[in-house]
């Protein structure tokens, strides 16, 4: 079993918290994704961790991981810029509080995506991002996810040096790719 998500429900989903108090937008974007898919979100406690990668720096908390697939929440509460990375998997970015400015190779001027509003990212693309004051976005990303390690953690492991940061990054998505595998799901 490869990909199972449809980026038009999750959007759908992800537009369920707009509006709301982030803690409450989080609880009513995750049930809506257990509703729709109750066998592969994670649904626990909300473990965060710091995200270095191409730059920039916020945080995330995994709520699917597979070989194939990953569903995330992640933002900044005081805003962050960096680069996308460049990778062979498609990367859809559905936000929900604040907004993210992008700008592609060849462009002269940025997009801007609100609440609401969904960014995608095709294979081998690459874009600047930049969220200028906070914003938080349900991520998903498919295709060969373990092709995308190496950019999500060279910050962290040749910049920052936070080892307790890339430990946990690679426990909670190593548990939870295994979990999907034992599900079947690849």
């Amino acid at each position: 079993m490869g990909t199972i998500f449809d980026p038009d429900v999750l959007h759908s989903c992800a537009k369920l918290g707009v509006g709301l108090e982030l803690e409450k937008a989080f609880d009513t974007v995750t049930e809506a994704l257990v509703t729709r898919y109750p066998e592969h979100i994670h649904a626990g406690p909300r473990d965060w961790m710091y995200n270095n990668a191409g730059g920039a720096m916020g945080m995330m908390t995994l709520l699917h991981a597979s070989l194939s697939e990953y569903i995330l929440f992640f933002g900044s509460a005081i805003g962050t810029e960096g680069h996308s990375g460049r990778y062979r998997t498609e990367v859809y970015d559905f936000m929900i509080q604040g907004e993210m400015w992008c700008y592609e190779e060849g462009d002269t001027q940025r997009r801007v995506y609100r609440p609401g509003d969904g960014a995608y990212l095709g294979p081998d693309r690459t874009k600047g991002y930049r969220l200028p004051d906070h914003g938080w976005m349900l991520e998903y990303a498919r295709g060969p996810i373990p092709t995308m390690l190496p950019f999500g953690l060279a910050d962290t492991l040749l910049s920052t040096l936070d080892v307790a940061c890339l430990w946990k990054t690679l426990r909670v998505y190593g548990s939870l790719t295994v979990k999907s595998l034992l599900q079947g799901k690849l």
